[in-house]
């Protein structure tokens, strides 16, 4: 285990206004040391009803640094942005939600991005967890209490801050003995590109279309009369949880919602949860008066679930793939899944796949493992 007193005793600035911002990016220059840097964000997903970017934590050795958005104007934070792509590298950890919310933010994400999580995975760790990771090469204990506040509050308690400092300060550290280590096993092409393709995969993926969002989990044993009245429920929960600046979660479940689909698929009486307000009861029951209005030819389409044909598997060739990952991530001492998951060896050992998309069913590193059995 390393010795943390260095790193416990790096500097921390909380940044709420353009001054202080601009001294901590001219200190950094004084330094003139751009290789890497570490950032993690907080948003308030459990507490709002639209996800917002409340904190930026950032650091580079010796300086930490907890900026915070909803403070600072747009072109402060597109200086801070201007200063991030000066570094060569960025490191986060498990920086797949960190990514999503940064692109949808400011509509940018830094160049190259190194994540710890995967390195950890490339070598094998059991947990991944960045508590888990702290603890066991620094003989850290992180405290997890505020993994669930509210980050939009201000001012936030020393707790919070803590926490959020606490997030970045190991990471550049943590992320050089994680490469030596992977440089020594002959595994750093596999992290590099593993990493790309992250970075890559966050970025292209799509979110559900509109007409897709109100099919929760559940949708697909509804008859096209049932989707049709949890389209409408899904509605009223979500225009109710807009008035309310509420998450989903905290106003409605997504169990009652398919409940109350059920109920209405089956021609009985409506029974809202009992704690429902007088005001969205109300609101419900006109909603399910408006859906009852619709002639039933234009009611949802039953089978609408993923894209394209399904997938033909040659079982005893999937049993082959999986086997050979199988041991040879016992060889390498990583997780299987790190190797191939199993959607991405049943897309291998699919009949009515064109070669080319099996291909894209993994990185390179990955096929080179697997090529006996490809």
């Amino acid at each position: 285990m390393s010795d943390s007193a260095s790193l416990d005793s790096a500097t921390e600035t909380y940044i709420e206004e353009v001054g202080s911002l601009r001294r901590y990016i001219a200190g950094v220059e004084e330094r003139d040391c751009f290789s890497a840097c570490s950032i993690d964000t907080e948003a308030d997903s459990m507490h709002s009803y639209e996800t917002k970017l409340c904190l930026i934590q950032f650091a580079v050795p010796g300086a930490l640094a907890v900026i915070d958005p909803l403070a600072l104007d747009r072109e402060a934070l597109g200086e801070f942005i201007r200063f991030v792509d000066r570094f060569d590298a960025v490191w986060m950890h498990g920086a797949d939600y960190d990514i999503s919310l940064l692109s949808g933010t400011f509509g940018w994400v830094p160049g190259k991005i190194y994540d710890t999580q995967v390195a950890a995975r490339l070598l094998g760790a059991d947990k991944f967890g960045l508590a888990n990771l702290l603890e066991e090469e620094y003989d850290v204990k992180l405290s997890k209490q505020s993994q669930k506040a509210d980050w939009s509050r201000r001012p936030l308690s020393d707790k919070m801050l803590e926490y959020a400092y606490n997030d970045v300060r190991y990471l550049i550290d943590l992320g050089g003995k994680y490469l030596r280590r992977l440089r020594e096993l002959g595994r750093t092409d596999w992290f590099f590109e593993s990493c790309q393709a992250a970075r890559e995969s966050v970025l292209v993926r799509g979110g559900k279309s509109e007409d897709d969002l109100w099919r929760i989990s559940g949708w697909g044993r509804l008859s096209p009369k049932g989707l049709h009245y949890l389209k409408h429920l899904w509605l009223w929960r979500d225009d109710e949880c807009r008035r309310l600046d509420r998450p989903a979660f905290k106003f409605l479940g997504n169990h009652e919602l398919l409940n109350m689909a059920v109920q209405l698929e089956a021609g009985k009486h409506l029974h809202p949860p009992h704690y429902l307000r007088p005001g969205p009861v109300r609101r419900l029951h006109d909603a399910v008066i408006e859906a009852e209005r619709v002639d039933p030819r234009e009611y949802p389409v039953k089978h609408r679930r993923g894209e394209g044909p399904r997938l033909e598997i040659d079982e005893a060739r999937l049993d082959r793939i999986r086997r050979y990952r199988d041991e040879k991530a016992e060889e390498l001492g990583v997780e299987p899944t790190v190797i191939a998951t199993r959607v991405a060896m049943e897309r291998i050992a699919a009949s009515n796949l064109p070669e080319s998309e099996k291909r894209d069913a993994l990185l390179s590193w990955q096929r080179g493992l697997l090529a006996p059995v490809l």
